[in-house]
């Protein structure tokens, strides 16, 4: 790849206060006063204050970056705190913009900080992007990351991009004007369900520092025009066995161009959580009930947990059969599933049970409902004394 330009013009003057922090920076010749100038000028727009939302915004803001967008609608709850260290416990139940905006400027309070509230879509995406020199994704889900990377390519601006899941990380930098973007990568979405997120599948808690500062140090060469960016090649790290690895993506000749933001959603296939009243769907206390017939014998049906067999074991609903929904979209024969019963499914908040559902009405299962709000539903309104994750 050929140089690329440095993303920022430079600050007019960096204070005798910056020139001392900064100042192993500055000693770097490649960076130096110029570069910190830069990095003082930079607008950096990060997607999710999440497991790398937390270290890349540590950073971010250790390195001088002038002006920090954080785009996110969560709450921070105590599953977080394995991973999201720039959350606390007293920030449980706070939103993390809130969270991460005080522990930025903890850290470093000449840092501008710009909170945006709310959930990414088509819809709000190029407008928020607008105003920043450089976007980082970390996001966990499929759509999002293609949204991000298609409103990043028709605004001119580059994407920092990183992923991470249980033991494995993935690090790029994706830019339009020069180069490969995520639709090099990945031209088509995987099968919706076939690949569980991080709170469905864990995370190797560690693993968002180490890929978090890789996406950082791509971000700070980008912004001051130093080094070989990972423009066209994507760095792959193996957590169990310390090791790195790169392979090189190329621009496709043949794919398509960006010219507008799409319903991401249905791109990638995601079902929708039925809403309550849907024939398909019942509630926690509607399954409770029919728990309680199925016990004293005036009832019955096959109450079939859709999770991975390391959800089962935090937490599971009394009286419900482990089938992963991986087993039943392999579209195996699951001779556990008889067409001529009744059959409830669950997963952890309602989204793959429904998949799952689609999926099975799609091969001739008729008596078939699922759970709205899964197990988190069923612990905050029936057996609120259990576990969440």
């Amino acid at each position: 790849m050929s140089v690329l330009p440095p993303l920022a013009e430079p600050a007019a003057d960096l204070t005798a206060l910056e020139i001392e922090r900064y100042s192993r920076h500055i000693l770097i010749p490649e960076i130096g006063t110029l570069g910190q100038r830069r990095l003082k000028n930079a607008k950096v727009l990060v997607i999710g204050a999440g497991g790398l939302g937390s270290p890349v915004l540590l950073y971010l803001a250790a390195a001088g970056v002038g002006t920090l967008g954080i785009v996110d609608d969560d709450e921070v709850d105590l599953s977080n705190l394995q991973r999201q260290v720039i959350h606390g416990v007293t920030d449980v139940g706070r939103t993390k913009l809130k969270s991460a905006r005080d522990a930025v400027a903890e850290l470093n309070p000449l840092v501008t900080v710009r909170l945006h509230d709310t959930r990414l879509d088509s819809h709000n995406a190029l407008a928020l992007f607008a105003d920043y020199d450089l976007i980082v994704d970390g996001t966990d889900n499929f759509a999002t990351r293609y949204l991000v990377n298609d409103a990043a390519a028709l605004l001119g601006k580059p994407c920092v991009w990183g992923s991470i899941f249980r033991f494995d990380g993935q690090v790029s930098v994706f830019w339009e004007k020069h180069g490969p973007t995520y639709r090099d990568l990945y031209p088509e979405p995987p099968a919706a369900g076939s690949i569980p997120s991080c709170s469905e599948g864990g995370v190797f808690g560690m693993l968002c520092a180490a890929v978090g500062s890789m996406m950082v140090t791509e971000a700070v060469k980008l912004i001051t025009g130093v080094g070989r960016t990972l423009l066209g090649r994507v760095l792959l790290f193996d957590a169990l066995a310390s090791s790195w690895r790169e392979i090189t993506v190329c621009k496709d000749p043949a794919g398509l161009p960006i010219t507008k933001l799409v319903d991401y959603e249905l791109f990638c296939g995601v079902v929708p959580e039925p809403v309550p009243g849907v024939e398909n769907s019942i509630t926690v206390h509607q399954l409770a009930t029919m728990l309680g017939e199925r016990a004293a014998g005036r009832g019955d049906f096959d109450l079939i947990d859709v999770r991975e067999p390391g959800e089962h074991a935090i937490v599971s609903i009394p009286g419900s059969r482990l089938i992963p929904q991986g087993r039943i979209l392999s579209q195996d024969v699951i001779p556990e599933l008889r067409q001529d019963r009744d059959i409830v499914l669950h997963c952890k908040a309602g989204a793959r049970s429904a998949d799952v559902l689609a999926n099975l009405r799609r091969r001739g299962y008729t008596r078939i409902r699922h759970v709205q709000g899964g197990v988190l539903a069923w612990v905050k309104e029936i057996e609120p004394s259990k576990p969440v994750y």
